[in-house]
């Protein structure tokens, strides 16, 4: 039996692009952050300037559609100048994967609004290179209202309670049907990257194993992660 575990873990290899995702407030960016710092790797920032995001916030008619479609293209530009796939040897980590626009779109685009965003939103997909490994930040709705609160960052005054639980909703059934790449999901509700440096060390190394599938990453004390 160790032999077999020694031929797999020699016949690993590690993910060289790698997302993280979840919704607000859930570290992603944290744990992005890190990561990128530990691979020394091309560093992808979600895009946060755009010109149509008060006037959507301010429930503005059509600002939605505005929006949605600048968040997109902007995101296409950045991804598409990653240089992954097996001809790069460089590591990539990215906050979000593209697929994270048409999640909102559904939450904010009316069907007439939909029906034009779908067909740009497909027509980049597929130009766009897939993670090795995405790693799926969870947390309930009151843990990411805490965070919020606690913040306090101007641009998310205007967040309401129903809107974060919404996009918990969208983003456990986006991800309960996800198979675009090997998927880690963590549950963030009593898990502290910053504070607690325990945790942060054994969510690193689990990422440094074999993922395959589908798993799932279970704090200190645990198995380390359970497959699907």
């Amino acid at each position: 039996m160790r032999d077999i575990l020694r031929l797999v873990a020699n016949l690993f290899e590690p993910p060289r692009y790698i997302a993280v995702e979840g919704p607000i407030r859930v570290g992603k960016s944290t744990l992005a952050n890190i990561i990128a710092d530990r691979l020394n790797a091309q560093r992808v920032i979600e895009p946060e300037h755009n010109p149509f995001l008060r006037e959507f916030y301010e429930g503005e008619r059509g600002a939605a559609f505005q929006a949605q479609f600048a968040f997109m293209v902007r995101r296409f530009e950045q991804l598409q100048s990653v240089e992954a796939g097996p001809a790069s040897r460089k590591a990539v980590v990215a906050d979000y994967i593209f697929e994270k626009d048409k999640i909102f779109a559904y939450i904010n685009l009316n069907d007439s609004e939909l029906e034009i965003y779908n067909r740009y939103y497909h027509h980049f997909r597929e130009q766009l290179p897939d993670p090795d490994l995405v790693i799926y930040l969870q947390a309930s709705p009151e843990v990411l209202k805490k965070r919020l609160r606690k913040k306090n960052a101007p641009s998310e005054h205007a967040v309401s309670e129903d809107y974060i639980e919404e996009v918990v909703k969208a983003y456990e059934h986006f991800f309960f049907h996800y198979s675009g790449s090997d998927l880690l999901v963590v549950n963030t509700n009593d898990i502290d990257f910053v504070e607690r440096h325990s945790d942060l060390q054994e969510l690193l190394r689990r990422v440094s194993e074999p993922i395959r599938g589908t798993q799932y990453f279970l704090p200190l004390g645990s198995a380390g992660s359970v497959g699907v």
